[in-house]
C-alpha cells in the first residue's frame, strides 16, 4: 500500500493562518519588522514550516487591516504610514477607547482591574530594564486589554488592529529618547475605573493619547519638496 508523504501543512503542530498573523503582528509591535520592509512568502514559509499558500493568507488579513502594503509587481511590506493617516489612528482611538471606557465604568470586576494592574507593572519593569520591545508590547497591550476584559472580540480586534498601527507610527515618527506612552498615565486611567469614574478615565484616555501624538514628529510635511543641492552641499 502506498503512502503519501504529508505536506508541510499537514503535519502535526504546523502554526495555522491565525498563528502566523499573530506572530507577524507581534513582530511589528515589538518593532522588530520597521515600516517597509519586505516579506517574502518563501523565507517565512520556511520559518514557519508552512506552505506559501498559508503564509499568502496570514500576509492578506494583515493586509487588509492596513497593517501591510501590498504593491503590484513588487511584493507585501510592512505599511508606512503617513503624517495624515498617522493623525487618523490617533483621531480613532480617542473615539473609540472614550467610548470603550464608558461602557466598562462600574462594571469591572477585582480580577479585571487586577489583571490591567498587573500589566501596567510588567510594562513599568521593562522600562525600568531598559527593555524597549517589551515597553512597547506591554503598552500596545494595555490598551487592548481594555478591550477584551470589555467581552467584546469585534472591538478587541479593532483595538489590536489600531495598536499595531500606532507602533508603525511610533517606528516612523518617534522623537529619539522619548517614551512614548508612560505607564504612570495607565495608572491614572484605571484608577478611575476603579472608582467609577467615567469621565475623568476619559478625559485622562484623551490627555494620554493627546501626549503619545505630541511626543511624535508629525510636523514633519511627507511629501515636501526636497532641495537637493542643499542635502547634499
Amino acid at each position: 500500500m502506498n503512502k503519501t508523504t504529508p505536506s508541510k501543512d499537514e503535519n502535526e503542530g504546523a502554526a495555522s493562518v491565525e498563528e502566523i498573523s499573530e506572530r507577524v503582528l507581534g513582530a511589528v509591535w515589538e518593532h522588530r519588522l520597521p515600516p517597509g520592509t519586505k516579506l517574502v512568502e518563501e523565507k517565512l514559509a520556511a520559518v514557519f514550516g508552512v506552505s506559501r499558500t498559508k503564509i499568502r493568507l496570514a500576509l492578506a488579513r494583515l493586509s487588509h487591516d492596513g497593517i501591510l502594503t501590498v504593491e503590484p509587481n513588487r511584493g507585501t511590506f510592512v505599511s508606512s504610514p503617513t503624517v495624515a493617516q498617522a493623525r487618523q489612528v490617533f483621531d480613532a482611538r480617542r473615539v473609540v477607547e472614550v467610548a470603550l471606557l464608558n461602557r466598562l465604568c462600574g462594571q469591572l470586576t477585582r480580577e479585571q482591574i487586577a489583571r490591567l494592574r498587573k500589566n501596567i507593572a510588567l510594562e513599568a519593569d521593562a522600562r525600568a530594564r531598559s527593555d524597549r520591545r517589551a515597553t512597547i508590547r506591554l503598552s500596545g497591550q494595555f490598551h487592548v486589554l481594555l478591550a477584551e476584559v470589555g467581552q467584546n472580540p469585534y472591538l478587541e480586534k479593532y483595538m489590536r488592529e489600531l495598536c499595531a498601527l500606532t507602533c508603525l507610527v511610533i517606528a516612523l515618527y518617534d522623537a529619539p529618547g522619548t517614551p512614548a506612552c508612560p505607564h504612570e498615565e495607565h495608572v491614572g486611567i484605571v484608577d478611575a475605573l476603579e472608582r467609577g469614574d467615567a469621565k475623568a478615565a476619559g478625559a485622562l484616555m484623551v490627555e494620554h493619547l493627546d501626549h503619545v501624538e505630541r511626543t511624535l514628529r508629525l510636523e514633519m510635511p511627507g511629501e515636501a519638496e526636497i532641495d537637493f543641492e542643499a542635502v547634499f552641499s
